[in-house]
């Protein structure tokens, strides 16, 4: 039983495992060697048909299943996928139901979306993206939120003060989380550092970040319950009286959801929302 349950090119370097085939390497936990993987822009950017893919040496890759979760595994670093860089406004995400699951521009009813700039904040205030191989079941009630999953990697906000590349992979400490209600689905907003950045070796648990980056968290529970009021919808909710969860606590969440991913993939679980694999 799972936990929980009941043509512009730009270089990235990390640190996935040496595997021979793409099924290896999504089940793979640990990582040897290096290798890197290239962004692939298609379209233009702020239309329909933009996408950023993904290739590794051998080919196509998704940043959904083959970018190995952990960066170092002992030292309990993960590779987050950059899919939208700090104070931009279109909302990129993983297309998890378009083959190679390229990052693309959200859509509602026919037209682009873009998150607004709801005072004092311009656009997103962190880098956003997401964990590879984690999946927020739908199916599977979360044992904290009784809330289901929404069917997407796991969030991440990313605080270092570098603002990001879209696509970018960049190997990142994780220092806590938040639990969004979005809509009545549980939404993981982990709390993560650039482990390049000045500030990451000040900073190891959730605490720190109140020391070093006083009123980020606040500001950040705050965005995250208005940013969608622009558009008539009520505000968001967080679990947890909006209080951040520790480092320890996130570990275990990134665990569950890589187990649900797990079982995706070996489809030991059923998928009902038609995710591309």
């Amino acid at each position: 039983m799972l936990p929980g349950c009941g043509s512009r090119v730009l270089l990235n370097l990390l640190v996935p495992s040496k595997t021979p085939n793409v099924r290896a390497l999504r089940l793979s936990s640990r990582l040897l060697g290096t290798m890197a993987y290239q962004t692939i822009e298609r379209g233009a950017p702020n239309t329909l048909d933009y996408r950023i893919f993904f290739k590794g040496p051998e080919g196509p890759v998704s940043p959904f299943h083959d970018i190995p979760l952990f960066s170092n595994s002992e030292n309990k670093t993960f590779n987050m996928v950059v899919e939208v860089p700090r104070w931009t406004n279109a909302k990129m995400e993983i297309a998890t139901k378009e083959k190679l699951n390229p990052i693309k521009q959200d859509v509602k009813k026919g037209k682009l979306r873009y998150v607004a700039n709801c005072f004092p904040h311009k656009g997103y205030i962190w880098n956003y993206g997401a964990l590879p191989q984690t999946w927020e079941d739908p199916n599977c009630k979360d044992e904290s939120t009784q809330c289901m999953g929404d069917n997407d990697p796991i969030d991440v906000c990313e605080i270092g003060h570098r603002v990001k590349r879209r696509g970018e992979i960049v190997q990142v400490k994780v220092l806590g989380t938040l639990a969004l209600i979005d809509e009545g689905e549980t939404d993981w907003k982990l709390i993560a550092v650039d482990v390049e950045d000045p500030m990451a070796k000040e900073m190891d648990d959730i605490q720190d970040v109140e020391k070093k980056f006083p009123g980020l968290l606040t500001a950040t529970v705050e965005w995250f319950k208005i940013y969608k009021m622009p558009d008539g919808k009520p505000p968001n909710t967080f679990a947890f009286n909006d209080e951040a969860k520790n480092r320890d606590f996130a570990h275990k969440i990134i665990e569950e959801t890589h187990q649900h991913w797990k079982a995706l993939i070996n489809k030991t679980v059923k998928d009902t929302k038609g995710l591309a694999m």
